[in-house]
């Protein structure tokens, strides 16, 4: 997954801060965009951020092109991600089945 231009603008410090409080009062933190895994929190599962930023930008360049926001069709992320951060797993004392790593996408040691 290619990294997040837009995290130390947007996220960081919501996926920190709760990956921090949820490992303080010891409760398994899972978040949509995959960026929080890496930030500690245990997985996700969603779109990836940047391509959610990637699909804005589009429509805004179509925008200044001259379209109108009307005429523009409705557009989804079609990939979503699984991903497991089995260091967070281990502090919680949670064993993550061998059936649920081999579906995630990207596991975090």
């Amino acid at each position: 997954m290619p990294p997040n231009p837009f995290r130390s603008v947007f996220g960081t410090w919501t996926t920190r801060s709760s990956a921090d409080h949820a490992a303080k009062i010891r409760v398994p933190d899972f978040h949509y965009f995959y960026q929080a895994v890496e930030d500690g929190a245990l997985a996700s599962y969603g779109h990836s951020s940047y391509a959610l930023f990637h699909r804005a930008a589009s429509y805004v360049d179509r925008v200044l092109k001259g379209a109108h926001p009307r005429d523009l069709p409705v557009e989804q992320v079609e990939r979503t991600s699984f991903v497991l951060n089995l260091k967070t797993a281990r502090t919680l004392g949670i064993t993550i089945p061998q059936s649920v790593l081999v579906r995630a996408e990207q596991v975090i040691e």
